[in-house]
């Protein structure tokens, strides 16, 4: 199967969504002053196409893999604690972990592209490469890596759909992550390198000038198209970043809701969007992260995050941590009285 051609999305479901829109107003309150709720509880209808959306139990699927740009010395952190949380997140132990459990979601560990083997009965192995290239010298995938790992998403997206989730969280593990982000975005807005690159896992300020370098060396060699989200992702892309791409995708197709994560998540989300437009429709930003090109991102996209907490962690965190407000969203349709039910005066 080919993504890029074979992917329908259908269109949200306007008349739903003012019907939800008008049953709202007769809620015993003052009309919109539930505020964002109300327009959370409309777009999950739209999405959903149901009057009473529901968006529980989520589901998060983490993807992992490794970035041969990191021998370039971008990240705070070495290549191998990709593998070393890729086992923490097996073990339970990772911020995503604790949030799901929180949140009652369905998590599944994706090794989609980790340079290592990593030997645990609850991965899900699904690797199309022991990391990508080192896109300063080299394209990062081939063009047919880029879309066997936006296929291996779209496929998990799928999967855990089938099992019963009603909202999708992706997240990512992958050390050099934000750089690969930085330059596809770069790519694809056309700004400035210097108005993107932010520090990252935590590297100090004249690392953040290397890193600025790296990438405008990088999109000079490797000239990716920005009009081919294939082509981005071969040039400069990450095989995490693919796989969320492609998890999206699914979702959409079968109007599941994605609540979008940070930085990271939202590159993937402009790669799903430049393959199919209609897929951001069914996109809720969950949070706004402190990395500088997500503001940028977000623009692109057209959203507003749920919350501003001030994170950069990735993994899916900070959806997981706004998945709450959605559920607000549903059970404020499903459980507060009308004016007439209450018998209270309009």
């Amino acid at each position: 199967m080919i993504i890029t051609q074979s992917v329908s999305i259908p269109e949200i479901d306007k008349r739903t969504g003012e019907i939800v829109r008008g049953y709202i107003d007769t809620l015993t309150k003052p009309p919109g002053s539930l505020g964002r709720l109300e327009e959370l509880a409309i777009k999950l209808a739209e999405i959903t196409g149901q009057r009473f959306p529901t968006v529980t139990p989520p589901g998060v699927i983490v993807f992992a893999a490794d970035h041969g740009i990191t021998v370039e010395g971008v990240s705070a952190f070495p290549q191998e604690v990709t593998s070393q949380m890729v086992r923490n997140f097996l073990n339970g132990g990772a911020a995503i972990n604790a949030f799901s459990r929180q949140i009652g979601a369905k998590l599944s560990i994706v090794d989609i592209g980790v340079a290592s083997n990593i030997d645990h009965t609850g991965l899900v192995i699904k690797k199309i490469r022991y990391g990508t290239g080192n896109f300063c010298n080299e394209d990062a995938m081939s063009y047919s890596e880029a879309e066997q790992a936006l296929e291996v998403g779209y496929t998990q997206g799928e999967g855990i759909i089938k099992q019963g989730v009603k909202c999708l969280i992706l997240g990512e593990m992958g050390i050099g992550n934000t750089t690969t982000s930085s330059a596809i975005l770069a790519a694809l807005s056309g700004k400035d390198v210097r108005h993107i690159v932010g520090q990252g896992t935590g590297i100090p300020m004249e690392r953040v000038l290397h890193k600025q370098h790296v990438i405008e060396k990088a999109l000079y060699e490797r000239k990716p198209n920005a009009n081919n989200p294939i082509d981005l992702l071969s040039k400069v892309g990450g095989l995490e970043v693919a796989g969320m791409a492609g998890a999206m995708l699914a979702a959409a197709q079968h109007r599941i809701p994605i609540l979008v994560d940070g930085f990271i998540c939202t590159i993937a989300a402009l790669i799903a969007k430049a393959i199919s437009g209609q897929v951001s429709e069914y996109m809720i930003i969950g949070h706004r992260s402190v990395e500088p090109g997500h503001e940028l991102a977000i623009n692109l996209l057209g959203k507003s995050p749920l919350i501003d907490l001030g994170l950069r962690l990735g993994e899916g965190s900070g959806a997981a941590v706004a998945f709450p407000i959605l559920q607000s969203a549903t059970i404020m349709l499903k459980e507060m009285a009308t004016f007439t039910s209450a018998g209270v005066s309009n």
